[in-house]
């Protein structure tokens, strides 16, 4: 018997820029990134892809665009702006999904050429799977606008679409070429959108970065009030532990384990029995209350420190149960994405607990009992809204 082996190694490397008003004529970041991986003799060809909520809200955007490029000599933008819905509906519409496609094809959008995304988080998972899939993968650069796609989603290095009605069913590792974080998108955020995202900020301060955790106790009345510099430090520090971490570890999660989805597990159910109503940011507090009670109920967190994570989930006006968890049968399904949870990687169940703040440790079983209790202490909180104390466990 013969063997032949391959072996090769490729490096990954994308930055993310900090900037604001990225299409203004004073900022030249995006110009001079494009031209500093232009390849000599070349056409850049650029085919935006823009969320819709972003597009209303911003309606000269598509005019900025032309604007801003009509200096670069070696750059064609499409004419067309794609235009698809954001939140959960882009991913789970293959609709939005073909229209890129077709476009990337209409446009004649080749390997020299971007796919340019403009939106939260789900409109970036989306143009990110289309243009990895197209040509057997095409470039892609991402403008988040909104704090969770700026501190988390939008920087790392996954993209995909739900199917089979499960969340990122269909999906690529493939980086982008780059993310500019623009924090003029963020002033058009609603109340609801400008907390949400912060959730993605406590988790990753829970497993990683306790000073980060009291900086956000610290900071949180500020953060409320839409101060500026305070968002975008919990934005860019967030963003940092974020890149930080895949880049330190499993990249393209080869493994069974995903530290930076502690709380996900439910928090993907959570949604999926909203009928995405409940928003992933909200969903994720969820998730990380149930996870942070459990970890306390086991005996790997104190009551002070749990209580610590659930106040400051509170402050930020964040969820910790919804009344979709009333129901049995909810609960049941509720549970059922400790296997989807397990099958989405293979291999056996690798889930993330917190021995203190800032610091996890992983679990390959969780006791469906405790979560239940778990479930059952957070309803009863929030139903007493004087909860915030847990004089009964």
């Amino acid at each position: 018997m013969n063997v032949l082996r391959q072996s090769f190694q490729v490096n990954f490397q994308y930055d993310i820029y900090f900037t604001e008003h990225v299409f203004s004529s004073q900022n030249a970041a995006l110009l001079n990134m494009l031209e500093a991986v232009r390849q000599p003799g070349f056409t850049q060809r650029l085919l935006f892809v823009i969320d819709e909520q972003v597009h209303f809200l911003h309606p000269a955007l598509a005019s900025q665009i032309d604007e801003y490029f009509k200096v670069a000599n070696n750059i064609q933008v499409v004419k067309e702006k794609i235009i698809v819905a954001g939140g959960e509906v882009a991913k789970n519409d293959l609709n939005y999904f073909y229209q890129i496609i077709e476009a990337i094809n209409h446009y004649k959008i080749d390997r020299h050429s971007y796919v340019i995304a403009i939106g939260g988080g789900s409109v970036l998972d989306l143009v990110g799977y289309a243009a990895a899939v197209a040509h057997r993968g095409l470039k892609h650069i991402r403008i988040p606008t909104t704090v969770l796609s700026q501190g988390d989603s939008g920087v790392g290095v996954k993209n995909g679409i739900n199917y089979f009605g499960k969340k990122n069913f269909l999906g690529t590792f493939v980086p982008p070429v780059a993310v500019f974080n623009d924090y003029h998108f963020l002033t058009t955020l609603t109340d609801r959108h400008w907390v949400s995202g912060i959730s993605e900020a406590i988790k990753v301060a829970l497993i990683k970065d306790s000073h980060f955790f009291l900086w956000l106790e610290e900071m949180a009345d500020s953060i409320m009030q839409h101060d500026k510099a305070a968002m975008q430090y919990l934005i860019e520090h967030s963003a940092n532990l974020h890149i930080a971490h895949i880049g330190g570890g499993d990249p393209f999660e080869l493994g069974s384990s995903r530290p930076l989805d502690f709380g996900h597990w439910s928090a993907h159910k959570i949604e999926q029995l909203s009928e995405f109503e409940i928003i992933h940011g909200e969903a994720v507090s969820i998730g990380i209350a149930i996870d942070s009670v459990y970890s306390f109920l086991v005996g790997s967190l104190t009551k002070d420190e749990c209580m610590r994570i659930l106040r400051l989930l509170l402050r930020f006006n964040l969820p910790v149960f919804n009344e979709i968890l009333v129901s049995e049968d909810n609960r049941r399904k509720l549970l059922g994405g400790l296997q989807e949870f397990r099958e989405h990687l293979g291999g056996q169940l690798t889930v993330m607990l917190l021995s203190t703040i800032g610091e996890g440790y992983e679990v390959h079983e969780m006791n469906t009992v405790v979560i239940e209790e778990a479930i059952h202490l957070l309803q009863k909180m929030s139903i007493n809204q004087e909860i915030y104390e847990l004089a009964e466990f």
